[in-house]
């Protein structure tokens, strides 16, 4: 279903990367009394240097990737249809390394975004509420396209990298293998499904993640869209994150979720969606192994100006620390993906 490579590829489309450059560049209003105000902003690097992940958590994320269901609370009506998770594991995404991820923030669809006719079409590759999916991350988030993950310490960053690539990586999956039903991949080559933002108490990682799609096989690989620290220059990039993620919010994300309901209204009725079993338990040599995966995450390109191409390497024990891979439990029941119609 899926592979890495470390082999260079054409990179990002250049549609994807005009949108970065929208993202990045549109103006947004930013909260006018936070701990990132310029009479507090010095103050506050100052508590948070060399602090944990907890402190930063509690003090700046949401000043760096603002939660979607606070700004639909406070007015974003058109905001209502996403909803987040925090910290939670994704128990209903059926895995592929190892332990399940468990975002420090993430951001996907509820069931209201969808009406009753497509939740009835895509119930055959959602199942119940205990059911693993390619479409799910929880029960009640359905294809997830933003993760964030925060960390403190040394090369801390580069772990976040990892994490956040996983989790994306199954969100990319979960568009590519609907658009398969209704055979339609190829309108995503190359194209950006999903983005990731890591950071710790100065630093902060945009990454755009997207497939490369040669008949059955897809290749997953993250694009660097921008890097910088925040306390640099008296703060002149503190804003840059948050903006960039409303940005997400307001002017990608209802373009993504109507091509997700584009192809959902095509599903035929009468389809079967098969997944075949994954291994209960397995090492990361072995799971690569088993899917036919490398280890490389590849970003073949960056903007002008914006970090260059960097390998990240996923090791099990940076994708989830704090759980353990259990593979289809008793209380799981896997979705299918081999698709029959019966027509």
């Amino acid at each position: 279903m899926g592979r890495y490579v470390g082999e260079k590829e054409d990179g990002v489309s250049k549609e994807s990367k005009d949108i970065c450059r929208t993202l990045l560049e549109t103006k947004q209003p930013v909260p006018e009394d936070s701990m990132f105000h310029d009479d507090f902003f010095e103050d506050t690097c100052e508590m948070i240097q060399n602090r944990n992940e907890a402190k930063v958590v509690q003090d700046i994320a949401r000043l760096i990737v603002p939660s979607a269901q606070s700004l639909a609370v406070r007015g974003a009506k058109h905001l209502k249809c996403l909803i987040e998770s925090v910290n939670e594991g994704w128990n209903n995404s059926i895995p592929l390394l190892g332990p399940r991820p468990q975002p420090d923030y993430a951001v996907g669809f509820k069931r209201t975004a969808f009406t009753e006719n497509q939740l009835s079409k895509i119930k055959p590759i959602l199942g119940d509420i205990m059911d693993e999916s390619f479409f799910m991350a929880t029960y009640y988030m359905y294809f997830p396209f933003l993760t964030c993950e925060v960390k403190c310490g040394a090369a801390a960053l580069d772990v976040a990298d990892r994490q956040n690539a996983h989790s994306m990586t199954l969100a990319v999956r979960a568009i590519v293998e609907l658009f398969r039903l209704v055979k339609r991949e190829q309108e995503l080559y190359r194209q950006i499904l999903a983005f990731s933002i890591s950071h710790d108490h100065r630093s902060v990682r945009i990454y755009g993640h997207y497939p490369v799609i040669k008949g059955k096989d897809t290749t997953f690989y993250r694009h660097p869209i921008c890097t910088f620290d925040f306390t640099e220059l008296e703060g002149k990039e503190k804003w840059s994150a948050y903006k960039f993620t409303k940005n997400v919010y307001d002017i990608w994300m209802p373009k993504h979720l109507d091509r997700i309901r584009s192809a959902i209204d095509e599903l035929p009725p009468d389809f079967h969606f098969e997944v075949p079993l994954l291994p209960a338990e397995s090492g990361l040599s072995q799971d690569l192994e088993s899917h036919h995966l490398s280890q490389s995450f590849t970003e073949p390109e960056s903007l002008p100006g914006e970090r260059g191409s960097q390998l990240g390497i996923v090791d099990v024990g940076d994708i989830t620390p704090d759980t353990s891979f259990t593979g289809q439990g008793a209380s799981k029941k896997p979705r299918r993906n081999a698709v029959k119609s019966k027509r």
